[in-house]
């Protein structure tokens, strides 16, 4: 009896959409008392990312505040803790805009260390006038330029 294996798929995977790549490095602040990064912490490195992904792109959040009224606040995050990071670690925070919408974003996130996944969040940001603290449309401006980094 002779098997035949079907031929390898040869596609090219599905392009990602654009995305922002930020560094961090695992210092000993970051850490519980057994090394390892304190689960809250992955939080904040991805907080980092998206307002560093904004600064690249040509927005200040403080500026934002302060010209327009509006902010940006989490509206909801969704986490998955993969595989523990450990002190001096250095890692990558791959961020991608998921969906974009009027007065929304959600991420897609992951911290990665070289090619292993270490953590995946989904976190939906809002857009709000700070004086009302209600939903509220993001700048034209603004929502062009992401529209650019979001999928089609």
């Amino acid at each position: 009896m002779h098997l035949v294996r079907p031929p390898a798929d040869r596609r090219p995977p599905a392009p990602q959409p654009p995305g922002f790549i930020w560094p961090v490095r695992v210092y000993y602040e970051d850490t519980d008392a057994a090394g390892v990064v304190y689960y809250a912490n992955y939080l904040r490195f991805c907080e980092r990312a998206r307002t560093e992904w904004l600064r690249e792109a040509g927005f200040s959040q403080q500026q934002l505040l302060a010209e327009s009224g509006l902010a940006f606040v989490v509206r909801s995050v969704n986490a998955d803790y993969l595989l523990p990071a450990v002190l001096d670690d250095a890692l990558r925070v791959v961020s991608r805009i998921a969906h974009l919408g009027r007065a929304s974003i959600e991420f897609n996130q992951q911290i990665v260390r070289g090619s292993e996944r270490l953590f995946e969040a989904q976190v939906t940001i809002a857009c709000v006038d700070w004086q009302r603290r209600k939903p509220a449309a993001m700048p034209p401006e603004l929502r062009t330029q992401l529209s650019r980094l979001a999928p089609a």
